[in-house]
């Protein structure tokens, strides 16, 4: 007789669960050797941050990795984590913890669906093909009954696709549009068929901050796969130190993050490195997907006009152009994209809270909130740089 109980369990590792067993469900789309649509979802991934110790005790993201069985099989999961803070996930609710805890109530901890540390968009509730309805309903239903017996405040699933912030809101979930701005391939043969869509003084901008950018005394290196060196590794650490120290107070990764990376994940790597007298000088760490570059980290130890537009934006242009990506994902905020031809997307992410009366006043907030971007993302593609013409096809 065939078995068709689901079953839901919490993994404080991913030592409890094989590798095939995850990514059938996490990206299946690389099963014969193939690129992962995501790479920050698989096995290799998660499980770095967690033996780096850039997850774990005393991170504020405590990993109960929700798994589904039916019948014996892996059909579904989730990197879950309980979080004691709001940091590192680039969805802000600062403001509901304020308000919750100003209430009386107690925001934290919280239960997370999301990869630690990355504003990109990708499937939070990985199901293996096959199973995509009742997996997805194990997961939420999961977690909710999860927090619910834990007496925790909230459950949130952040940088989910469409297709799951849709599966999620019809379960009750709620919905929230935030933005980022994404570069979108047009099927350009190179970086001059991407200007040509661009009005004459943005084309004449951006080539003139190439030429700035490219006149520093050295050269940019395109590094991946086996090009990859620890030697390489040690420059980017600095390079993440000096930024986190300046934009979030500490760096989330650990040094030992960058070890592990170059022996498991170097293939997923994209590294563009400034090489000046003999020294890197500055670099921008790059994850590659099945059809989308994922730009991730910055950093210098040397300033020089241009030079981050060229290695965070235009190089990874170049990169999507050549290797035929669909587009480039140049991480969290920043309208200055805007003027380098990335464009405002929308972003989502799903929420319950388990106080009624907190969660009614959050979807009002969120309903006014999803106008206001949709108002704000017409606005500023209406003013991007691209030619009027391109402006109403893409409309």
């Amino acid at each position: 007789m065939r078995d068709d109980t689901v079953e839901v369990q919490t993994l404080t590792s991913l030592d409890r669960i094989a590798a095939e067993d995850w990514d059938a469900c996490a990206c299946p789309e690389a099963d014969n050797g193939g690129r992962p649509y995501d790479p920050f979802t698989t096995h290799r991934f998660l499980k770095a941050l967690e033996d780096s110790g850039s997850v774990g005790p005393g991170t504020g993201w405590e990993p109960h990795y929700l798994t589904v069985r039916q019948g014996g099989q892996v059909i579904a999961v989730a990197p879950l984590y309980a979080k004691g803070h709001s940091q590192g996930e680039y969805i802000f609710d600062h403001n509901w913890a304020h308000a919750y805890e100003r209430a009386g109530g107690r925001y934290y901890p919280k239960l997370q669906i999301a990869v630690p540390f990355t504003p990109a968009t990708g499937r939070r509730l990985l199901v293996r093909p096959g199973h995509e309805a009742a997996g997805r309903a194990a997961l939420v239903q999961g977690a909710v009954q999860i927090a619910s017996d834990a007496g925790v405040s909230s459950v949130h699933i952040t940088f989910c696709t469409a297709e799951d912030a849709k599966a999620g809101e019809a379960m009750g979930l709620m919905h929230r549009v935030t933005e980022q701005f994404h570069w979108v391939n047009r099927g350009y043969a190179d970086f001059d068929g991407f200007l040509a869509d661009l009005s004459s003084r943005k084309r004449k901008t951006i080539r003139k901050e190439r030429r700035v950018a490219n006149d520093f005394g050295g050269a940019i290196r395109m590094l991946t796969g086996d090009d990859l060196r620890p030697a390489h590794w040690d420059a980017f650490w600095t390079f993440y130190q000096d930024t986190g120290a300046r934009k979030w107070g500490r760096p989330y990764l650990t040094r030992a993050f960058f070890d592990i990376a170059q022996e498991r994940l170097r293939d997923d790597i994209l590294l563009i490195m400034a090489e000046r007298d003999g020294d890197w000088i500055a670099g921008a760490m790059n994850l590659i997907g099945r059809d989308t570059l994922y730009g991730r980290y910055w950093g210098c130890t040397e300033h020089h006009p241009c030079l981050h537009f060229e290695a965070c934006y235009y190089r990874a242009i170049d990169y999507a152009i050549e290797h035929g990506l669909a587009r480039v994902e140049a991480g969290a905020q920043g309208e200055h994209k805007l003027a380098r031809g990335y464009l405002p997307a929308e972003v989502h992410s799903l929420h319950w809270i388990a106080e009624p009366g907190f969660a009614e006043a959050v979807g009002r907030y969120l309903k006014a909130e999803r106008r206001a971007i949709a108002q704000d993302i017409e606005v500023l593609t209406a003013y991007g740089p691209f030619r009027k013409a391109q402006v109403e096809e893409r409309e």
